[in-house]
């Protein structure tokens, strides 16, 4: 979605350059066909133009490199987003077999709790968990899930912060 909307905006600020360029270049044209006359002018116009390409290369490189950190930004907001979604996983299938009072002795039971307890410990104990009939709704893993995802978002949030980037030229 980051690399999508970083294609966009490229393309965006590509097509506004090359139109203002359009623009420029054929109001430059028409100033070097009226103001030619004089050796005076002509070396302004051509001081003029060198500015223009000066300007214009260094406001590519500038967009170039916007791009690729935007990219590398990209990339590892994907990774932190497939880490998250890990961590939501192990968490809801650890609440689910809470909820439906799993066998503690079974191996994938104890494979889930050792992988989740690292991630579940800082909430263990901060409310009651709900029982009734042998079902138990744990509210901490729900409180550990709501966490995590406040936590996801905010790490979005300040990565974004590195890649927006001016699209008006």
């Amino acid at each position: 979605m980051n690399d999508d909307k970083l294609e966009r905006d490229e393309a965006q600020r590509t097509a506004n350059y090359e139109a203002v360029k359009s623009n420029v270049k054929s109001d430059v044209s028409a100033e070097v066909a009226a103001d030619a006359r004089t050796l005076q002018h002509e070396e302004k116009i051509e001081q003029m133009a060198d500015d223009m390409r000066n300007s214009s290369i260094s406001e590519m490189e500038e967009s170039d490199r916007e791009v690729k950190r935007g990219r590398v930004v990209a990339r590892i907001s994907q990774v932190i987003d497939y880490i998250f979604f890990l961590i939501y996983g192990l968490l809801a299938i650890r609440l689910i077999l809470a909820l439906f009072a799993a066998r503690q002795g079974n191996d994938f039971v104890q494979l889930i709790r050792s992988i989740t307890d690292p991630l579940y410990a800082p909430f263990k104990g901060i409310v009651p968990s709900l029982s009734s009939d042998g079902f138990t709704l744990a509210l901490p893993l729900v409180i550990a899930i709501i966490v995590y995802m406040l936590l996801h978002l905010a790490i979005n949030g300040l990565l974004r912060m590195f890649v927006h980037r001016k699209v008006a030229v």
